[in-house]
């Protein structure tokens, strides 16, 4: 079951792919069976959670859960790859029940990475045999994503010998996503020592599940309020044994389930667009398909199609490098979030434009997949949060390496370039060099207290990250001869354009829009990152579109 290899030939973690395709293939089974489209409809129309479908896929019949939960606990000891191909196939059928599922594995993690043996044991257990629903309790209604402004305490309680046997909490939890179902929760609570996850019965005396929201859209998911009066948590519940350690273990989980979000947005954006390009090819305007005329295409579907490529390229790269057991990939997790979220949103909004007045409507299911991908840009940490994440971290970590850290992907895009010149290598470079140095000029004029600034260059790093990765993968399947190599490098020198005028347009906004610097010193700064050559990442654009709109639309 374990048993994949990298092309250098070292192990990954997680299933074979005869295993994961087992795997896609029952998700394929419970779209025709138990999760039709006609019960999705009624889900979401009646604001129904179907807790009833969704145990049933926790039977050992079925057994969907088993996919996250290590081999040794019961699990089949699926990795990062293998949850995100299974999270993407059930987004594309309701990212309502998508959300029930990932709670699951959401609320089961923090035991994963800091659970005792003897608790991985007996939760974990509990969750392989189709036992337990589980959700996760962090997000407040104050602190919204930001853990370290928890408020909820737990108190030590010590016996008659003076030895704490357990803790008392109390506090408020908002939108915990199968709350209101789940047999137990991972609740994370601040004791004298720092903040520590804690493990939940839903029996437990004091603790009160509210009533469900009323949604916007994944009404087929269950978002509860849950409140904790003196609620006694013994000291076998306290995740790891030990306090204090609850922020480390969050980290861990953050980079894992947010690309697990990103996934889940790629699939509601894919399955828009599966809406979309047949609709196209069908609808007939002015005495033709909207797939022929350009207004249509470049405008409302080939920026969505590239933009999702490469969100799917940039999303397996960070899976195989967690599935090598790579530590410290929070950043490349926000990075996956922001950046997949943000485009499958955009997606599914043209995507009804698309359909005109049957965008609007429910028969055709993309207003569905637009009210239902938007949570996707707010839970687990909103656009805003990733921003922020993105910007400190890529800031501290270019000082640090005196620059190296993007200077190095320019060079490694330079190399490319020189390998193969069909994927826009060389613009990501220098996008990746003017970025660079406006990281430092940022730094030197004291800008990063000013939080448009910051932002402007996550946006910056975001594109540039995953325009490298995109292009790499463009390099390698042109040198390989693969059946997608001229999809691929198209694509790639598409996004590349977009990433161009990101940068040249928020460098703009920095070196201008920020005050501190006059025309002289705008200009020279413009003049030394080469700024004008961005533009030059528009050469054949439209004809790139084109034979972009070709390749989706099978012209």
């Amino acid at each position: 079951m374990t048993s994949d290899k990298t092309p250098n030939d070292s192990d990954l973690y997680g299933l074979d792919l005869e295993s994961r395709q087992m795997v896609l293939d029952t998700v394929a089974q419970l779209k025709k069976r138990l999760l039709t489209s006609e019960k999705i409809a009624e889900f979401d129309r009646e604001e129904i959670f179907p807790e009833d479908t969704i145990r049933e896929m926790l039977s050992p019949e079925i057994g969907l859960q088993l996919l996250m939960i290590p081999e040794v606990y019961g699990g089949l000891g699926g990795g990062a790859r293998d949850s995100c191909a299974i999270t993407r196939e059930m987004a594309k059928i309701c990212l309502g029940i998508t959300t029930a599922f990932f709670a699951i594995q959401l609320g089961a993690d923090p035991i994963i990475v800091g659970g005792t043996e003897e608790q991985k044991q007996k939760w974990l257990g509990k969750i392989a045999t189709g036992e337990a629903l589980v959700a996760y309790a962090v997000t407040e209604p104050d602190a919204g994503s930001n853990v370290a402004s928890i408020k909820t305490k737990a108190e030590p309680v010590t016996d008659d010998s003076g030895n704490i046997s357990g803790y008392r909490i109390n506090g408020t939890k908002q939108f915990i996503s199968t709350g209101g179902y789940a047999e137990f929760i991972t609740l994370l609570a601040n004791t004298p020592e720092g903040a520590t996850f804690f493990i939940v019965e839903k029996d437990t005396e004091g603790y009160d599940r509210g009533k469900g929201e009323e949604k916007h859209g994944i009404r087929a998911s269950n978002t509860s309020p849950l409140t904790f009066s003196d609620v006694f948590v013994p000291m076998e519940n306290v995740i790891g044994g030990q306090t204090g350690q609850g922020l480390k273990q969050a980290s861990k989980v953050f980079g894992y389930t947010r690309l697990m979000v990103a996934s889940m947005a790629l699939g509601g954006g894919e399955a828009a667009l599966d809406i979309v390009v047949p609709y196209a090819q069908e609808r007939i305007q002015f005495k033709a398909p909207l797939s022929e005329k350009q207004g249509y295409t470049h405008k409302l579907v080939v920026p969505h199609a590239v933009r999702l490529a490469a969100a799917a390229t940039y999303i397996d790269e960070v899976a195989i490098r967690l599935d090598a057991r790579e530590q410290g990939l929070e950043v490349e997790g926000s990075i996956a979030k922001l950046f997949a979220t943000e485009s499958a949103n955009k997606a599914a909004d043209d995507a009804m434009q698309a359909l005109g007045g049957y965008g609007y409507i429910n028969e055709y299911g993309v207003e569905k997949i637009k009210r239902d991908v938007k949570i996707t840009c707010i839970y687990e940490g909103t656009s805003e949060i990733q921003q922020n994440i993105i910007s400190t971290f890529r800031w501290k970590v270019t000082r640090k390496s005196k620059g190296d850290f993007y200077n190095g992907i320019a060079d490694e895009m330079d190399k490319l370039e020189s390998q193969c010149n069909a994927a826009g290598c060389s613009h990501i470079g220098l996008a990746a060099r003017a970025l660079n140095k406006a990281i430092f000029l940022v730094n030197d004029n004291r800008l990063t207290r000013e939080q448009t600034v910051m932002f402007a260059l996550a946006d910056m790093m975001m594109h540039v990250e995953v325009a490298a990765s995109f292009a790499r993968q463009a390099v390698a399947f042109a040198a390989e001869n693969h059946p997608q190599a001229e999809k691929t490098c198209v694509f790639s020198r598409i996004f590349v354009n977009e990433i161009a005028q990101v940068t040249a347009h928020n460098i703009f906004k920095i070196v201008y829009g920020s005050g501190v610097f006059d025309a002289e010193q705008s200009a020279a700064f413009l003049s030394e990152i080469s700024h004008a050559r961005l533009a030059d990442s528009y050469q054949n654009i439209i004809a790139d579109m084109n034979r972009a709109a070709d390749i989706i639309f099978s012209r």
